[in-house]
């Protein structure tokens, strides 16, 4: 069974803009938007065929060495058997509902905005309901599906945090709240960030570039483009401006990368 952990504060800073949008960025700091619409998908698990999820490289390449953000697209009832992954991953859902624990665990339905970590060598079994999408993390590739039989210990405690479970903080950039997440020694800071609708704020790192998902609601970061939606992401130098359009609050995955 899943517990959960306490969450720590990362090296993201937010400052408020006041409502205003932010001003539009300089060619060479612009954020790099990869839309939704424009994924390519491919099987997860290729030895599953057509019951595979589909997963499309967001950055990185899942199959290769080296740290990766992927999608992941599960079919309304979607249920795999037990299984292990060589590496550990996290996960965050961005649209339906899933479930990922041992074979004997109850069900834990986690809706969107919920997060989920996995660690190698842990047998467990993934479902869906309804329509699913995820965005799914690692630190090291390949990215491969093992069977319980090569199951091992790797020291690390499984978690999964429902939406409705999350620890929202205030900030200076009010109204923004965020959420630090997972808190391991490898693993990239990362947090959920809560933007309501109208407001603005600014996202920077001191660690280096920036990476965010939409979860949900359709910030924009330059009010000449449309805006953003849920599955979109993006990546940035050192800073994302945001504005929260439309009328559903924003929330966003931002990650950065991981400590040396």
């Amino acid at each position: 069974m899943r517990s959960s952990i306490p969450l720590a504060a990362l090296s993201l800073t937010l400052a408020a803009c006041a409502g205003r949008p932010p001003a539009d960025p300089a060619p060479d700091t612009a954020p790099t938007i990869t839309r939704l619409a424009d994924a390519d998908w491919q099987s997860l698990n290729p030895a599953r065929g057509d019951a595979s999820p589909r997963a499309a490289n967001i950055w990185g390449d899942r199959t290769q060495s080296g740290p990766t953000g992927f999608l992941v697209r599960f079919a309304d009832g979607f249920s795999s058997p037990p299984h292990i992954h060589n590496v550990t991953y996290r996960g965050v859902v961005l649209d339906g509902r899933v479930h990922n624990d041992d074979a004997a665990a109850g069900p834990m339905w986690m809706p969107p905005g919920s997060y989920w970590t996995q660690p190698a060598g842990d047998a467990h079994i993934t479902a869906a309901q309804g329509d699913t999408l995820a965005y799914i993390e690692i630190d090291d590739g390949p990215y491969l599906v093992r069977p319980v039989a090569d199951a091992f210990d790797n020291g690390e405690t499984p978690i999964n945090v429902r939406a409705d479970a999350i620890e929202w903080r205030d900030t200076d950039a009010t109204p923004t709240q965020r959420a630090p997440l997972w808190r391991t020694a490898d693993a990239a800071p990362s947090e959920l960030i809560a933007l309501p609708t109208g407001a603005a704020t600014a996202v920077r790192s001191a660690q280096g570039p920036l990476r965010a998902v939409v979860v949900a609601g359709h910030p924009t970061t330059d009010a000449s483009a449309p805006p953003l939606a849920p599955g979109d992401t993006l990546s940035a130098p050192a800073a994302l401006d945001l504005t929260c359009s439309g009328e559903t609050t924003c929330l966003l995955y931002i990650t950065a990368p991981a400590p040396i």
